[in-house]
């Protein structure tokens, strides 16, 4: 089940980035001459218009292959043929659906488990709020001068206070009752008087936490891979497919939100390492675009296409180390 959650993953990642490819491809009319999910040997294929759509055997990787990608094309419709912002929309929306896939995962999980409201769903027998009166059901609205509209606000309002008591005023049964609360230290050294929320579920906010979720990520991996150049991160702490494919068989048996947030992890993983500017990357790929619109054909798509596979092999090279560390840091 380990790999096969695995292997269901990886396709799920890779069709969308490649279908991002593909969809903007055809939108600013380039020829694609084939739209792969998988790689190696041909397991099942079909050809409808000038594309042949393929399934091939290894669950590694895909591709959507446009005429004029790598190589010089006199075909009207080809890659090298377009205008420069065709061409660099075509290259970011691979990474752009991985972006867009991890937002949406991470959507669903804060809408179906729900987000913590300003309603108090229970208290802690014994601690400041119970004794102070407040019941379940009570919609905090108000503490000290802070008006309350959502959990958050109450986390950081009392974790903000500085007195040994606070007021707090909450809404029941339609009227407005006000509480002075005493504030307690909890064992992790958080300011709190008691309380659990209620939880709700509100689409428009799911999409919000949903975004600000992924970007908070995103900042932190951004920050990672710099400290990987500088040499702060040592390559030793980088994981591959096989890494990839234990976490994945770890976190499935914390239950099915978790493995969503773990692929929303990898799907944005990928969008950024995709858009580095190095050879054979998406991001590298737009960096010899940029060159190539001040210097015109002084580098050929002939000579490119060489400097993207030595890229490819050089990947390959960090691939097979990074798998060689897995298998003796996950296997041996």
């Amino acid at each position: 089940m380990m790999i096969i959650y695995a292997i269901l993953i990886f396709c799920l990642l890779i069709f969308v980035h490649e279908l991002g490819h593909y969809i903007l491809a055809k939108s600013v009319g380039i020829k694609v001459n084939e739209f792969a999910l998988g790689m190696g040997p041909l397991l099942f294929h079909f050809k409808k218009g000038d594309t042949e759509y393929s399934l091939r055997a290894l669950p590694i990787g895909g591709f959507c292959k446009m005429e004029g990608e790598d190589e010089e094309s006199s075909d009207t419709a080809a890659f090298n043929n377009k205008p420069f912002w065709a061409k660099a929309l075509v290259v970011i929306a691979g990474s752009a659906m991985n972006l867009v896939l991890a937002i949406v995962i991470l959507s669903i999980v804060f809408m179906s488990v729900g987000m913590p409201t300003n309603i108090i769903k229970e208290l802690t027998p014994d601690n400041p709020a119970a004794v102070a009166g407040m019941l379940p059901g009570d919609k905090i609205v108000q503490i000290e001068d802070k008006v309350i509209r959502e959990w958050n606000d109450i986390t950081d309002t009392i974790g903000q206070s500085t007195g040994d008591t606070i007021t707090v005023v909450v809404e029941r049964n339609g009227e407005q009752l006000n509480f002075e609360t005493a504030v307690t230290t909890a064992e992790n050294g958080r300011r709190v008087i008691g309380i659990t929320p209620e939880y709700g579920k509100n689409p428009g906010k799911a999409l919000v936490l949903g975004a600000q979720s992924t970007v908070e990520m995103g900042i932190k991996m951004v920050e990672v891979i710099g400290q990987l150049f500088t040499g702060e991160v040592s390559t030793k702490n980088l994981t591959g497919p096989v890494g990839i494919v234990y976490m994945v068989g770890d976190t499935a048996k914390m239950g099915i939100f978790y493995l969503a947030q773990l692929t929303a992890l990898i799907s944005l993983n990928l969008a950024i390492v995709n858009m580095l500017p190095f050879p054979a990357l998406d991001g590298g790929r737009l960096l010899f675009m940029v060159i190539r619109l001040f210097t015109g054909k002084a580098i050929s798509d002939e000579t490119e296409g060489k400097i993207h596979f030595i890229g490819i092999m050089l990947l390959f090279g960090l691939m097979i180390y990074i798998t060689f560390q897995d298998v003796g840091r996950f296997i041996l």
